[in-house]
């Protein structure tokens, strides 16, 4: 057990001080105790404000970014709950997530506990794990959860001298509301006992995962209670999905290198879709959209889980009726997360709003379930494990048990529609006749009223001969819709009954004294019918909550049906291959995906070899060879692979990442003022404590925001300490004295990007980037000094540097030879690594085999010949 969460000092273990149940019941500290730098004063929403029946609600503090005073009250998840801007690349996952994050003190400092809940999907995320004193695992998570509010403890910002987990949070999350919670409600012991009540049965193994692990569950209790206070309304018993996340199950990338990468956010527009999530987004739901976006972030470790999609993805693209069946079928489903988030919340106050959304998700229950059986009778043809373990998790009765109970209160022609006054209707008439005598009679008032409207519409038209119909909006209710094409009105202008009017070209909206009457009388009649709908909603609801569980397994069914069939989408709209897992990475003509759907052709496509007896590659060329489309091109391929997606190339094997780190960009950094360099220094320093053995790690342009002496200095030193480990790094740069470590260390190899050259007419040289990557360092010199000539720079200054240049390169150039012995090595090296990776991963037949190690025993007969010649011509 954590040395700071003794079973004997309960109240330490989920970090609350042993005075916080002595203290006052107003918030532990007033305004001066809580300094935000996130600009403004806050305020405070004191625990009254909720009614006498919610006395033991946390009271908090609130910084800017969520609202005026009040904000919260009665908030649910169909409101507008949404305090930052998301770009339409990440627009699946528009700010919805609340975090609780605790650090455990004294001794177990460093052990993090984390809760979140997605206000759009009822499912209690909970993390606890021991983190660096950079706490990267922490921030990470926290990019990859885009919160809409972060939860602390308020002992974590105490008088203005906030932990440093505190710090670096408010640093990296500055649009992001922060809540400070009295301590004593991050109590582990609450946490337990709302899990044991609110965790739904399907996931009770949940509970005995977690009840040692205090910080995870005090940041439960503290989140469950600033929810039942902020959204006026309590879950019910046994209805949240309750899963338990550590962070060994998913490879980490962290913010900065989902950013350079372009992930889900393009850099330059952050509307654009040039990203990987959109180059791979083909998604119907919103459900697979966020699910495709999380394993973007977050892709796979377990190389098994990761066969079973592809082998689900290569049956979607040999199966054309599946493919486009399941496409579909899915198609026509809503948000069943956000839908099962609302049926598993019991409201505490009962309200006109409250009943008509009640109806509206009866409504959309039903029109759920009605598509079940046409998603089974598509998986029935299905063939591969995964396809057929979903289709297996849809045969759950309990589906057809609850349609058949809805169907006794709903009528079966019921069904949600898109446009306000059909879903009006639908809502009205929802509820079966001869149930209740009462919504019988209200829903005849209700018919006439409407007839009503409609006779005096038609009254007004016939009076006044103009064109009128009737129009039904939101906000209007009824109005009087005219469209005029060339008449004009009688005297010019609209008769005075017409009140309201608004115009737009030659149409015209209004309303009258009479129908303005009608429409507060159909509002009347449509409050009684909802209050009454509600109360046989309500009871119909009770029934159906016992079995409501298995919607968590149809929205578990539908989001991964949804992204399968997006990345096999994807497939088809470029040839893409299905990745092997090795403990090589070798990729044969891959191409860089997201360049390719600019482009809208192939680009140029790429070889890549990286193994354990070649970890190491420096990538040298000119500025726009595409040394860094290259790099990002690998990182992105990996990441496709380790989601379960085929790979744009013609084939592709990869070694299992467990983080993958980038180093690109050359930007000061104003906010921290920081400077180019350190900003660099920073990010390597963030790579070299947190690197493993099996990390991927991309490295460009590194030391250019220093002296050429100290960069190349800061270069070798990074390298050396790289080559040390057994991550696959590509490095590039135009340092070319880094090539030298290929003569230092076997497990280097120099790479450059091809560049020709050729001569025109008039004697001009021009310069041709192919963007070809071939093997050996690049030998191209001056190409700075070549861009310099291109600008207004006096010839003599140009001359004068291209000799001084040229003289430095040929003194570096001679110390740059190896020795034959070093040659030797490395050759014997090389056949080393290659027999042993034949012996792990070849799949050749015998006879191939054979033909095969002879190519090895041939190369390595020649490079040992080779070496000598060097050695003797040296000697002579």
């Amino acid at each position: 057990m954590d040395p700071g969460s003794s079973s004997s000092s309960s109240r330490q273990s989920s970090g609350a001080p042993n005075t916080s149940s002595r203290r006052a019941s107003s918030p532990a500290s007033g305004p001066s105790q809580h300094r935000f730098r996130l600009g403004q004063a806050g305020h405070f929403i004191p625990p009254s404000t909720t009614g006498s029946s919610f006395r033991g609600t946390p009271r908090f503090r609130k910084t800017p970014g969520s609202g005026g005073p009040g904000a919260h009250s009665a908030r649910t998840p169909l409101t507008e709950h949404t305090g930052t801007t998301c770009s339409s690349a990440a627009s699946t996952s528009c700010a919805s997530v609340i975090v609780a994050v605790v650090e455990g003190r004294g001794l177990a400092r460093g052990e993090i506990g984390m809760a979140s809940l997605n206000l759009k999907c009822p499912e209690l995320v909970l993390s606890q794990f021991a983190d660096t004193g950079t706490y990267a695992k922490v921030i990470t998570k926290l990019h990859i959860l885009v919160p809409l509010e972060i939860l602390m403890p308020d002992t974590a910002s105490e008088k203005g001298k906030g932990t440093k987990l505190f710090s670096l949070i408010t640093e990296n999350f500055q649009t992001v509301a922060f809540t400070a919670i009295q301590r004593k409600y991050f109590n582990e012991r609450k946490g337990l006992e709302y899990l044991q009540q609110l965790c739904a049965p399907e996931f009770g193994t949940v509970v005995m995962e977690v009840q040692a692990k205090y910080y995870c569950l005090a940041a439960a209790a503290s989140l469950l209670k600033y929810l039942e206070f902020i959204q006026n309304s309590i879950y019910a018993p046994k209805s949240l999905k309750v899963i338990f996340k550590g962070s060994e199950q998913t490879a980490m990338i962290d913010s900065a290198s989902a950013t350079n990468l372009e992930l889900v956010v393009n850099n330059r527009d952050r509307r654009s879709e040039h990203t990987l999530f959109g180059v791979l987004n083909y998604t119907k739901t919103m459900g697979g959209g966020r699910r495709l976006r999380s394993n973007i972030l977050e892709p796979l470790l377990d190389v098994d889980t990761i066969s079973l999609r592809l082998d689900a993805i290569q049956e979607l693209l040999q199966e054309e009726e599946l493919f486009y069946g399941l496409r579909n079928a899915i198609g026509h489903f809503l948000d069943i997360d956000q839908l099962l988030s609302v049926l598993v919340q019991i409201p505490k106050q009962e309200t006109v709003q409250v009943a008509e959304a009640k109806i509206t998700h009866a409504i959309q229950l039903k029109h759920t379930l009605d598509l079940v059986p046409s998603l089974r009778m598509v998986l029935k043809k299905c063939n591969t494990a995964l396809l057929k373990a979903y289709s297996t998790s849809l045969e759950d009765t309990r589906f057809d048990t609850i349609l058949e109970q809805i169907k006794t209160v709903i009528n079966d022609d019921t069904t949600y529609m898109k446009g306000s006054l059909s879903m009006r209707t639908q809502k009205c008439y929802a509820v079966r006749p001869n149930i209740n005598q009462f919504l019988d009679i209200a829903r005849r008032a209700y018919t006439e009223i409407v007839d009503d409207i409609a006779g005096l519409v038609d009254q007004l038209g016939e009076r006044h001969g103009l064109p009128m119909r009737t129009s039904f909006s939101t906000a209007r209710g009824f109005f009087i819709q005219m469209k005029l094409e060339g008449a004009a009105f009688p005297d010019g202008k609209l008769p005075a009954e017409f009140l309201k009017v608004t115009k737009q070209k030659n149409s015209y909206s209004f309303t009258t004294a009479d129908l303005m009457k009608m429409n507060y009388r159909c509002d009347e009649a449509l409050r009684e019918i909802f209050h009454m709908s509600y109360v046989v909603i309500c009871q119909l609801l009770s029934i159906v909550h016992e079995h409501i569980h298995c919607l968590y397994k149809l929205s578990e069914a539908v989001s991964m049906l949804d992204m399968l069939v997006s990345l096999a989408n994807a497939c088809t709209m470029s040839d893409y291959v299905r990745p092997e897992f090795t403990d090589t990475l070798a990729i044969k003509q891959g191409r860089h995906p997201i360049l390719e759907r600019i482009a809208g052709r192939q680009p140029v496509s790429n070889n890549s070899y990286i193994s354990d007896g070649a970890n190491f590659v420096i990538v040298t060329g000119p500025n726009m060879s595409g040394k860094s489309t290259y790099l990002k091109q690998v990182a992105l391929c990996q990441i496709m692979a380790q989601i379960g997606s085929f790979v744009p190339a013609e084939y592709a094997s990869f070694r299992i990442a467990d983080q993958i780190f980038t180093r690109i960009g050359v930007d000061d950094d104003f906010e921290t003022n920081s400077s180019t360099f350190m900003v660099e220094m920073k990010e390597v320093s963030y790579i070299i404590h947190n690197v493993s053995s099996r990390s991927l790690i991309i490295i460009d342009e590194l030391g250019r925001g220093t002296s050429a002496e100290e960069g190349i200095g800061i270069c070798h030193s990074v390298c050396e300490f790289l080559l040390s480990l057994k991550a696959f790094t590509l490095f590039a740069t135009h340092f070319l004295e880094l090539c030298q470590l290929e003569a230092l260390y076997p497990n280097v190899e120099n790479q450059h990007m091809e560049v020709q050259h050729s001569r025109g007419e008039a004697g001009a040289e021009t310069v041709v980037f192919t963007h070809v990557l071939c093997r050996g360092r690049s030998e191209e010199r001056q190409y700075g000094l070549r861009a310099a000539e291109m600008t207004a720079l006096p010839q003599s200054i140009i001359q004068n540097a291209k000799a001084i240049s040229l003289r430095v390169s040929q003194h570096l150039l001679a110390k740059q030879q190896s020795d034959p012995e070093t040659q030797q090595q490395r050759a014997v090296h090389h056949l080393a690594t290659r027999l042993l990776q034949t012996a792990r991963n070849s799949k050749l037949d015998q006879d191939s085999l054979r033909i095969y190690l002879k190519g090895l025993k041939k190369n390595y007969e020649a490079s040992i010949q080779a070496t000598m010649q060097a050695g003797d011509v040296v000697e002579e």
